[in-house]
């Protein structure tokens, strides 16, 4: 298939363009290159398949309407992963517009482009920071999500609603996926792996908010780029089971989904710091904050309607990903 994947030099979709190439897909990939993060590590990403006989890299922010647009009547991809998206919580309390422009503006124009090309099937991250202010564990699909507490989050949200609504108007399949924390090798530097790795290694202290009782459900990057390719080879469907007397937050009478995608386990903080500090035989110095601003205490993944309906789930092990990651690490920052 030939297939468009945004955000390609990001770490979530590095990780799916390689897979799709290896399995012999066309990508079109497309990132901004943005310096939200260092972009070294983007183009490090990049060079393990940028010269791919099957691969074409653009340069090219979503948010750009008219572009966006010329590279979707030019390439006419089959199917659209989206996977460009302005990250983080804890940013979005400092640079809002950037949130705004990506998840929002970009998202439309994703959602115009498969619109006007007649795209299969558009996939595209959503997270699981849409549970908000819930606290009813594990995270499922039926709950509603309508208190986000953070911009990001908010934004989330939205491109659920508006891909319902291309789904409803335009009979474009689409499929939501709630990403839960996602880790492994070739990682974002901003997420707590990344960070407390590279902190321990320099004998400087790791900062533990919340006092370090948050518990995550950590997801392996191999077991979501599984998940992706899975979800992107069945388009959306409607559900006859569907009506709007009772409605199934998840599904609807047009093609439209959205699926939790996480490891099921809520693993407290200081296990995952422990398992850090296993890998790497060393002790962190740790230093005890209080809860951020749009930090959710808790996340666990509720995850039957996926597993019933794909016949798999993520089972890679807390310590074995982390012990995975940490072995890149050496290797990618020791050369």
């Amino acid at each position: 298939m030939k297939i468009l994947v945004t955000g390609a030099a990001g770490f979530i979709g590095a990780a799916l363009t390689k897979a799709l190439l290896d399995r012999g897909d066309i990508v079109i990939g497309v990132d901004n290159h943005n310096d939200y993060y260092d972009p070294t590590l983007k183009d490090a990403r990049l060079a393990r398949f940028i010269n791919h006989k099957a691969y074409t890299h653009l340069r090219m922010d979503i948010a750009a309407k008219e572009p966006m647009a010329a590279i979707f009547e030019k390439y006419r991809p089959q199917r659209v992963v989206n996977l460009a998206a302005q990250a983080g919580v804890r940013y979005s309390l400092e640079n809002p517009s950037a949130y705004i422009d990506s998840n929002i503006v970009g998202f439309a124009n994703i959602l115009e482009g498969c619109r006007r090309t007649q795209v299969e099937h558009l996939v595209y991250a959503s997270s699981s920071s849409v549970y908000g202010a819930n606290t009813t564990y594990p995270f499922s699909l039926d709950q509603q999500v309508d208190h986000p507490i953070s911009l990001y989050a908010a934004t989330k949200k939205s491109n659920e609603l508006m891909a319902h609504a291309y789904s409803h108007l335009y009979g474009i399949p689409t499929t939501g996926l709630r990403f839960f924390t996602v880790y492994g090798p070739w990682g974002r530097p901003d997420m707590a792996l990344f960070k407390f790795t590279k902190s321990i290694l320099e004998g400087a202290a790791i900062q533990l908010f919340n006092y370090g009782k948050h518990r995550r459900d950590f997801t392996y990057i191999d077991d979501v780029v599984e998940a992706i390719l899975r979800v992107l080879d069945r388009p959306a469907s409607a559900d006859p089971l569907w009506t709007g007397a009772h409605p199934i937050p998840n599904t609807s009478s047009v093609p439209y989904r959205i699926y939790n995608i996480g490891s099921g386990k809520s693993v407290p903080l200081m296990q995952y710091v422990e398992a850090i500090e296993k890998a790497l035989g060393l002790t962190a110095r740790k230093e005890w904050l209080p809860a951020q601003p749009g930090d959710v205490p808790d996340t666990q993944s509720e995850m039957s309607d996926f597993i019933d309906q794909f016949k798999t789930c993520p089972t890679t092990d807390i310590n074995e990903g982390v012990a995975r990651f940490v072995e890149w690490y050496l290797s990618y920052t020791r050369g």
